[in-house]
C-alpha cells in the first residue's frame, strides 16, 4: 500500500448522489483512467465500552474492514490506540459483549468502483448508513511511495485534475504524527481518514441526497 488521501466530495447542486458519482467516473475516464475489475468496500461498526470501575467515561471502539486488506481487521479506539488484527477479531468482539456493546444502527459502509491512472489508484465510493446514502468518498493512492512528505504535492496536483476546488488539505493523520510527514504510511492511516469521514457524515443530513442503494 502506498500513500493515500481520503476525502469527501460534495453532491453537485441539482444532482443526486449517484448522478454525482457518475460525473466523477466520467471525469476520470476523460483523463484516461481505466476502470478496474471488481469493486471495493470499507465498513465500520461502532461499539460502546462498558463503564469502567474507576468511573472513567467509556470510550468508543470502531471495528473496520477494508476489501483491499481482506485478511485484516482494524480496531480503532476513540482517541487511540489502534491495532491491526486478523479477520477473526469479529468473533472475539462477540465474546467480549459484556465489555463492548454494539451500537445498533450505527454501521457505516462505503462501496464503489476502482480506477487506475498510471501510478495512481482511485476509489470512488458511496457512503451509506441504514441503506441511505450519506455522501461520496474519494480515495487516491499513490502506489510507488510510502512517505507522505515525498509525494503529497503530486497527489494534490493529481486530485485537482478531476476534483477541482474540492481537493482537501494534507490529511490530519499525517500532520499530527510526532515524526512529521517523513514517516512511512500504513493501512491504519487510511482507515483513520475513512473513520473521520464516516463520523462527519453521521452528523449530516443531506436534503434530497438520501437515496436507496
Amino acid at each position: 500500500m502506498g500513500v493515500t488521501c481520503v476525502c469527501q466530495v460534495p453532491v453537485v447542486e441539482g444532482k443526486s448522489v449517484q448522478q454525482t458519482v457518475d460525473l466523477l467516473h466520467k471525469k476520470l475516464e476523460q483523463l484516461g483512467a481505466v476502470k478496474q475489475q471488481g469493486s471495493f468496500s470499507v465498513d465500520c461498526e461502532t461499539y460502546h465500552a462498558t463503564a469502567t470501575a474507576s468511573g472513567q467515561p467509556s470510550k468508543l471502539l470502531y471495528v473496520m474492514h477494508n476489501s483491499e486488506t481482506p485478511l485484516s481487521c482494524m480496531a480503532l479506539f476513540e482517541g487511540g490506540p489502534c491495532l491491526v488484527a486478523d479477520a477473526n477479531f469479529d468473533v472475539l468482539m462477540v465474546k467480549l459483549k459484556s465489555h463492548f456493546q454494539n451500537a445498533k444502527g450505527h454501521k457505516v459502509e462505503c462501496r464503489g468502483s476502482k480506477y487506475r491512472y498510471s501510478d495512481f489508484i482511485i476509489r470512488v465510493g458511496t457512503v451509506t448508513m441504514s441503506s441511505s446514502a450519506r455522501g461520496i468518498s474519494v480515495e487516491v493512492e499513490y502506489c510507488p511511495c510510502v512517505v507522505p512528505g515525498d509525494c503529497w504535492n503530486l497527489i494534490k496536483e493529481f486530485m485537482q485534475s478531476f476534483l477541482g476546488p474540492s481537493v482537501p488539505e494534507l490529511p490530519s493523520v499525517f500532520a499530527a504524527k510526532p515524526e512529521g510527514l517523513f514517516v512511512q504510511a500504513d493501512c491504519i492511516d487510511t482507515m483513520t481518514q475513512y473513520l473521520e469521514l464516516f463520523n462527519k457524515l453521521r452528523k449530516l443530513q443531506m436534503p434530497g441526497g438520501n437515496v436507496r442503494v
